[in-house]
């Protein structure tokens, strides 16, 4: 059986989009190809997903494509990162033969696969402590490398020609750049001018596409489960997106003067003004500007039967931690966005996205097979 199509996504940076573009980019693909196969060789941070440590990210894909088919899940995330497997390794009491886990798992996904989408961890060097960087993945795969980068004009050249060197020492081709997050008011001059610099590096741009900020906000959901704090009510509103942040701890009056359109309140349990303000300006207001998203509750303790009638009659999910105000506020502010499953919002503003400002067909030629 011949063997598919293949590129290895890496970035210059965590957290710089790799699987925004790689769901964006398997969305693409399944319009040319008929069986698309994915793996992420080396995940850091993992669900429990049929029994195994399964790498979030595999999982996203899975559940919007159903990638892993019939094959087992763990398939698409090989090596889990525990905490403490670092210094395991580095004693020499991790064990097992790693490359050999990635190149099976890799032949399994690939077998019934046209097109496989290998998503890295990171820049070109992380793995590098346990002999497994992305650089020396994407050789053991044979996959040419498309490389995300932040919005900019010098920063993306200097990160992508940094990055370009540990991939020339593996041997491993670049087939191109994607930039990414780019101010929407700064488009048309970073799109001439990257694409300039990069030429003269003779490095192919794949892609610059612009800063989606529904992408980078936060839902009531994710502030829950990233938390793991306790749902008072609202269920059915939990995916309504938080655009703003507001710490209640001022009178009522002055409150109100700093909601925008989906704002989310952090109050103590025992503001009841605050609280009944938010729910009369939910419940009376019919301007979108003035909206409320949620509410979140410190100080553990639930208030009345009464008031929590009112915010579920005024569609506020309501959350409650047992922390104060201001360690609720911090926690939520250093909140990492994922995309979920069931958020078909961003899921549509991604694959848009992707089909729009990427050239797909390069990005065929370039793979190897």
């Amino acid at each position: 059986m011949s063997q598919p199509k293949r590129i290895f996504i890496a970035a210059t940076l965590q957290n710089e989009g790799k699987t925004t573009f790689s769901l964006g980019l398997i969305a693409a693909l399944t319009k040319r190809f008929k069986r698309i196969g994915f793996i992420k060789p080396i995940g850091q941070r993992y669900l429990m997903e049929q029994g195994f440590k399964v790498d979030e990210d595999s999982v996203l894909i899975d559940k919007i494509f159903n990638v892993s088919r019939e094959h087992n899940i763990k398939d698409l995330s090989p090596i889990a990162v525990e905490k403490g497997f670092t210094e395991k390794y580095i004693e020499g009491k991790a064990g097992g033969n790693y490359a050999k886990d990635i190149k099976d798992s890799f032949d399994k996904v690939a077998e019934d696969s046209d097109f496989v989408i290998i998503e890295g961890t990171g820049h070109a060097g992380v793995g590098s402590v346990f002999d497994l960087s992305n650089a020396t993945v994407a050789r053991l795969l044979n996959a040419e490398v498309v490389l995300l980068t932040p919005g900019g004009i010098g920063r993306p050249i200097d990160e992508a020609m940094l990055n370009k060197s540990l991939f020339d020492t593996e041997r491993v081709k670049l087939a191109g750049v994607v930039v990414n997050k780019v101010l929407p008011g700064k488009f048309a001059k970073i799109n001439k001018y990257v694409r300039m610099g990069f030429e003269k590096k003779k490095t192919p741009v794949l892609g610059v596409m612009p800063y989606q900020k529904r992408l980078a906000l936060p839902t009531v959901r994710e502030i829950l489960e990233e938390l793991k704090i306790e749902l008072l009510c609202g269920k059915d509103y939990l995916d309504s997106p938080v655009d703003k942040i507001l710490v209640g701890a001022m009178e009522a009056s002055e409150a109100l003067k700093y909601v925008e359109e989906n704002s989310l309140l952090i109050t103590a349990f025992d503001k009841i003004d605050i609280i009944n303000a938010i729910i009369d300006l939910q419940t009376k207001s019919k301007r979108k500007e003035s909206s409320i998203s949620g509410l979140v509750l410190s100080g553990g303790r639930k208030p009345s039967n009464l008031v929590l009638k009112r915010l579920e009659d005024a569609k506020i999910p309501t959350l409650l931690s047992g922390k104060d105000t201001y360690s609720v506020a911090a926690k939520i502010h250093g909140i990492k966005v994922k995309i979920k499953p069931e958020d078909r919002i961003k899921v549509d503003i991604i694959i848009k996205m992707v089909e729009r400002y990427v050239d797909i067909d390069r990005i065929i030629e370039c793979a190897n097979a």
